[in-house]
């Protein structure tokens, strides 16, 4: 029977979307934790300097945002009260794969619109009513204290003084973000390197807030056009956020990243593979200046893999894996991470061996976006990484053909929106009946204009009478 561990103190570092969750799961399992951050808070909604992707588009995928409300009961509605959109999927968003433009339906998935700051600060508000929760800020975590065998707490330094202190604790939760040191911080405990797969596509961003047309303000779709692996690798997404805004941010591979100025940001988003995002764009109010932002490659470090790993310690978040934030997947992958925490602690106990138990589930749970993100990056000549194996182009030709046979069989739309959203395994797309779909041959090609409804035409027209866009061919009515 596994040795009980001592309880007491946990400490995590990092209280962002990760390590604030985290701290709810450690309260609510251990007892009293301590959550310390670089970043001071003094405006409950300004981004953090510790997150500068905070400025751009984010997605709270459905499978995250159930994980969200399961740790902390009632987010969801104070997020939808304050302004933040539930978006359907399939049915309120248009979406252009490399195939085409994806139909629409009933809402099979959701998404929630809203900004990260917006997000962070409510779940910032609700965890700490949490009387066992105490929020350091304006502290860097600076190391680990303990040995190879057992961690005993954070190492840490505050920004305006300069001095430097030691919070023992039973356990630490370290969820600093892609800037993490925790590789280095196990070496100085004598522990081996830790493994790291590295796919880079250059990916760059330019994000700016809009005012939309009155005609547009109400109920019109969120829109994303994915980059197509044989044109240019630009893409773009239009999101309504909190505030009767919508945030939309463009993005180009290496060597084509997106202008800052607004001159060239009005351009390049005119040019994406369709003209929609620029038209509306072009009919809403500019809300402040152009924001850039060059994002960290796709990056997972294998922190499972270790033969020793400390008792005590835990990585999660984006300091386990970071994503290209085009697919949306980092804010859910860091409340599936915080499930699979409270999940492993009721199940194993605090006891020997439970540190290494969490480490693996986290693993776990970034797989298929790993396999999403990557193998998608992969497919552009512009990223650099290991060369796809035979096994990883079987796989890429396979997901070419769901993209084909989703943009014209709402089955299939259905059943890659499950996988995309975390809520099915990716292996579930190689079901006998998904795939029998996928291979037959498609009766009809797959739209090539945006299918918007007759009353989003009409709203299109009011706002911008010249709009392409504004064809709605054989859609549906509303």
């Amino acid at each position: 029977m596994a040795e009980d561990l001592k309880r007491g103190r946990a400490v995590v570092l990092g209280a962002g979307i990760a390590g604030l969750l985290a701290a709810a799961v450690l309260a609510e399992n251990l007892g009293p934790v301590t959550l310390v951050e670089r970043d001071r808070f003094d405006e409950d909604s300004a981004p953090r300097k510790g997150t500068p992707q905070a400025r751009h588009a984010h997605l709270l995928l459905g499978s995250g945002a159930r994980a969200v409300e399961e740790l902390l009961p009632g987010t969801l509605d104070t997020l939808t009260t304050g302004g933040a959109h539930n978006i359907g999927m399939p049915e309120q968003i248009l979406t252009l794969t490399p195939q085409g433009w994806m139909p629409r339906f009933a809402q099979v998935q959701f998404l929630i619109g809203c900004s990260r700051p917006f997000l962070e600060s409510t779940l910032r508000e609700r965890v700490l009513r949490d009387e066992r929760i105490t929020l350091v800020g304006g502290v860097d975590a600076t190391g680990l204290a303990g040995e190879a065998s057992q961690v005993r707490g954070a190492l840490v330094r505050d920004r305006a003084t300069g001095d430097s202190a030691v919070l023992e604790a039973e356990f630490v939760v370290d969820a600093t973000g892609a800037s993490s040191n925790a590789p280095r911080w196990l070496a100085g405990l004598g522990l081996a390197s830790v493994d790291e797969d590295v796919v880079d596509g250059g990916v760059g961003y330019a994000t700016r807030l809009y005012r939309p047309h009155p005609s547009l303000r109400r109920d019109f779709p969120a829109i994303c056009i994915q980059p197509d692996p044989d044109g240019d690798g630009r893409a773009g997404v239009l999101l309504p956020i909190e505030g009767d805004r919508w945030i939309v941010s463009i993005a180009g591979m290496r060597g084509g990243h997106p202008p800052t100025d607004e001159a060239g940001y009005v351009e390049f988003a005119g040019k994406l593979r369709h003209p929609l995002i620029g038209e509306l764009i072009a009919s809403a109010e500019p809300l402040g200046g152009v924001r850039g932002f060059r994002t960290p490659p796709n990056r997972r470090r294998h922190f499972e893999r270790p033969h020793h790993w400390p008792e005590g310690f835990v990585v999660l978040g984006d300091a386990v894996c970071t994503f290209n934030p085009l697919y949306g997947h980092g804010m859910s992958i860091a409340a599936l991470q915080a499930l699979a925490l409270r999940d492993t602690l009721r199940a194993h106990g605090f006891r020997a061996g439970l540190a290494r138990k969490v480490q693996r589930a986290a693993a776990r749970a970034v797989e298929d976006a790993w396999t999403l993100a990557s193998g998608q990056d992969s497919r552009f000549e512009q990223t650099t990484g290991p060369k796809p194996s035979l096994l990883d182009k079987i796989n890429s030709r396979y997901a070419e053909q769901v993209g084909k046979a989703a943009a014209v069989r709402p089955a299939v739309t259905a059943a890659l929106l499950d996988a995309y959203t975390l809520n099915a395994p990716l292996s579930s797309l190689l079901r006998p009946k998904t795939a029998f779909a996928v291979m037959l041959r498609p009766r009809r090609r797959p739209d090539s204009t945006p299918p918007l409804t007759r009353p989003e035409v009409a709203s299109l027209r009011l706002a911008s009478p010249r709009a392409r866009g504004a064809d709605p061919g054989r859609k549906p009515d509303a």
